[in-house]
C-alpha cells in the first residue's frame, strides 16, 4: 500500500543561504526606519495637527457662512467647484506640510545624532553607514508620503460625511453630491501626486542630508545661503536668473509635469484621472537628472558620516 508523505519538500542549501542573506540585509534597514519613527514623532504629528486644524476651520467656516454655501450648492454652475474646493485645499495643505516636514527632518537627521553624541552608540551597533543613511532618506521618500496619503484619505472621508450632512440639511440630494465626488479616483490621483512629488524632491532631500552630515551648527543657513548666494552672484555677474528658475522648477515642476493644468477659475473635471500625465512626468529629463544627483549626494553623505565626529 502506498502511503502519502506529509513531509515538507527540502529546500536547497543555496536557496536557504540566499534567503537568510536577504533577511539579514533587510532587517537592519527595517529596524533603522522603525528607530526614526520612534525618535522623530513630527513625521506623523505634523500632518495630523494640520489635518485637525483644517477640520476645525472647515466647521467654523461652514457655520459662519452657511447662507453663502447654501447658495453655491444650489447653483448648478458653481456646484462642482464649491463641493471640490475643501477637498483640494485639504490635500494641498497636507502636501505642503509633508514637504516641509521631510525637509526639516533631513536637516536634523544626521546633525542631531552628532549634536547629542548618540552617534557613538549607533556606530557601535552592527549597522553600516549605508543602511543608516538609506533609512533616513526613506522617511521623506517613502514613509512620509504613505503617512500623508493615509491622513489625507481620512480627512477627505470625514469631509465627505460633513458635506453629505450639509447637503441633506439644505434639501439637496446626497446622490448628486456623491456623483460630484469620485473619491476613489481622487485618491488615485492623490497617490500619483505623492509619488511624483517624492521623486521630484529627492535631490532636495539629498542636499539637506549632505548638509546635515557635514556642518556643526546652523544647518538651515548652510543649506539655504549657498543657493541664495549663487542666485545673487549670477544676477550681478550675468544679469540672468537661470539658477533661480532652476530652483523654482525643482519646487513646482512635479505638478506641471504630472497633471494637466486647469485654466484659472476652471471647474474641476468629473474624472480626476484625466488630468494625470504619467508618461510626460517619466519622460522629463530633469526627473532622472535629479535622481542621479540624489545618488551622488547620498554617497557623499555616507562617506562623511563614516568619518565625522560628534559635535
Amino acid at each position: 500500500m502506498n502511503t502519502q508523505s506529509n513531509a515538507m519538500p527540502e529546500v536547497p542549501l543555496e536557496a536557504q543561504v540566499v534567503t537568510n542573506a536577504a533577511v539579514a540585509a533587510t532587517r537592519p534597514l527595517y529596524w533603522s526606519i522603525r528607530r526614526e519613527l520612534w525618535e522623530d514623532r513630527s513625521i506623523y504629528f505634523a500632518p495630523l495637527a494640520i489635518a485637525s486644524l483644517f477640520m476645525v476651520g472647515f466647521l467654523i467656516r461652514t457655520i459662519q457662512q452657511m447662507p453663502k454655501m447654501r447658495a453655491a450648492l444650489a447653483d448648478p454652475v458653481n456646484q462642482r467647484g464649491a463641493i471640490h474646493m475643501p477637498f483640494h485645499i485639504a490635500a494641498f495643505m497636507l502636501l505642503v506640510t509633508a514637504f516641509f516636514t521631510g525637509a526639516f527632518y533631513c536637516l536634523d537627521a544626521l546633525h542631531g545624532e552628532r549634536r547629542d553624541r548618540s552617534v557613538l552608540f549607533w556606530k557601535s551597533l552592527p549597522v553600516s553607514d549605508l543602511t543608516t543613511v538609506l533609512a533616513k532618506v526613506s522617511i521623506p521618500l517613502v514613509v512620509l508620503p504613505l503617512i500623508t496619503f493615509a491622513i489625507i484619505v481620512a480627512t477627505q472621508f470625514v469631509l465627505f460625511l460633513f458635506s453629505t450632512a450639509i447637503a441633506l440639511g439644505n434639501g439637496l440630494s446626497a446622490a448628486t453630491l456623491w456623483a460630484q465626488l469620485p473619491l476613489w479616483k481622487m485618491w488615485l490621483s492623490l497617490l500619483c501626486a505623492l509619488v511624483a512629488s517624492a521623486l521630484w524632491y529627492a535631490p532636495i532631500y539629498g542636499w539637506l542630508l549632505l548638509v546635515s552630515s557635514y556642518v556643526r551648527r546652523a544647518t538651515f543657513l548652510w543649506a539655504v545661503l549657498p543657493l541664495f548666494a549663487i542666485c545673487v552672484v549670477e544676477k550681478i555677474a550675468l544679469n540672468t536668473l537661470s539658477f533661480a528658475n532652476l530652483l523654482k522648477f525643482r519646487l513646482i515642476g512635479w505638478y506641471t509635469q504630472t497633471f494637466v493644468q486647469l485654466v484659472p477659475g476652471g471647474v474641476p473635471p468629473a474624472d480626476p484621472l484625466t488630468q494625470i500625465t504619467p508618461w510626460k512626468f517619466l519622460s522629463t529629463p530633469e526627473l532622472w537628472i535629479g535622481l542621479a544627483v540624489t545618488a551622488v549626494l547620498l554617497a557623499i553623505a555616507i562617506r562623511i558620516r563614516r568619518y565625522r565626529e560628534p559635535i
